[in-house]
């Protein structure tokens, strides 16, 4: 076929697509008002971990994975705003990566509430002033959010998903990069950045900000501030992407939390988090992780964290691979209930 041709064969189907989508969307509408009669969630991270599986699974190529993720996710979204739209908190402010974070698990067909702190996050969900929270937990160089663990303590919100976001840092400006006298940025995207600006940049004055958004705030007020940010940060302030990637490690992960007011149901492929407090004794934490060691329980993370009720008294945050609802996962639970002072749920998620 020529040219004239072939583009004509992409109109024909580009019809064919619009049909589709539109008696999906008719599907969705439907599924939405079982939900509502059944006060069901819209969000539900389990189903729609099935439809991606389902998608990939039936992609033959040329289209990549990624790019499949990408067009289903703006499928899912604009579904769910038909059912009802969403309002999601972050921690903000706009064009931060805990935004990217909450875009790429929900869309850009959400309302999305920027909030000041992780603290805010938890509150703004708790009162129902929005249906989800997005707040991040750990960076694979940096370490845990401490913060976001210790707010579980007392929140009775659930993990119901998780997002793992590939970190990549630009240097952003109005000028060009010989007119750099100070670059400014969050603490830990200069220090993931360091070597790099040491190397390029030897001589210029590093400044901490509140945020990769502040940063570019400040770029945008005088040609001789660069910020480290984010690709959307470029856009939102007009800034221009000076350098790119000029992050120190290429396998630069931060993982993000969903929580809300309740956890995933069993996917079967699942992960679950929760949090105890040992008792005083010898052999105490020894003793309960052969616990998980008996029922065959693998588990991916454990932190520490002081009760700040007593001295010298901690909990432990622990990751394990299963749901509440497996019946091993199950078992291990109520004995660990038995052993310790106190065992919580944090939640549970389909596995990334």
């Amino acid at each position: 076929m020529n040219l004239d041709e072939l583009r004509q064969r992409i109109d024909d189907i580009d019809q064919q697509i619009v049909a589709l989508l539109n008696a999906r969307a008719e599907l969705s509408l439907q599924i939405g008002a079982v939900k509502s009669d059944n006060e069901v969630n819209i969000y539900v991270p389990e189903r729609e971990r099935r439809v991606y599986d389902n998608v990939f699974q039936a992609n033959q190529g040329p289209l990549s994975k990624e790019a499949i993720r990408e067009i289903y996710g703006s499928i899912l979204s604009a579904s769910r705003a038909l059912q009802r739209p969403l309002r999601v908190a972050y921690l903000g402010p706009a064009a931060t990566f805990t935004h990217e974070a909450a875009k790429r698990r929900f869309g850009t067909a959400v309302e999305f509430l920027p909030a000041r702190s992780i603290a805010e996050v938890f509150s703004e969900t708790e009162k129902g002033e929005s249906d989800y929270g997005v707040v991040p937990v750990e960076n694979s160089i940096e370490g845990v959010v401490t913060h976001t663990l210790d707010m579980f303590v007392d929140s009775e919100l659930k993990i119901c998903a998780e997002v793992l976001l590939a970190v990549s840092h630009h240097l952003l400006g109005k000028g060009c990069l010989a007119d750099i006298r100070k670059v400014c940025s969050h603490p830990q995207a200069i220090a993931q950045s360091r070597g790099w600006l040491q190397e390029h940049l030897p001589s210029v004055e590093l400044v901490e900000v509140a945020s990769t958004a502040r940063a570019a705030e400040m770029a945008v007020l005088d040609p001789t501030i660069a910020a480290i940010g984010t690709e959307s940060a470029a856009d939102l302030y007009g800034l221009n992407i000076l350098e790119s990637h000029i992050e120190d490690s290429a396998s630069n992960i931060t993982r993000f939390l969903v929580i809300g007011r309740q956890m995933s149901q069993r996917s079967g492929d699942d992960r679950t988090a929760i949090m105890f407090s040992i008792r005083d004794r010898v052999g105490a934490l020894h003793d309960t992780l052969e616990i998980f060691l008996k029922y065959g329980i693998n588990l991916t993370k454990i932190e520490s964290r002081p009760s700040k009720r007593k001295l010298w008294d901690y909990i432990f945050f622990v990751d394990l691979v299963g749901h509440p609802d497996d019946e091993h996962v199950a078992a291990a639970l109520n004995e660990l209930s038995r052993e310790c002072v106190f065992v919580k749920v944090l939640g549970a998620w389909p596995q990334e």
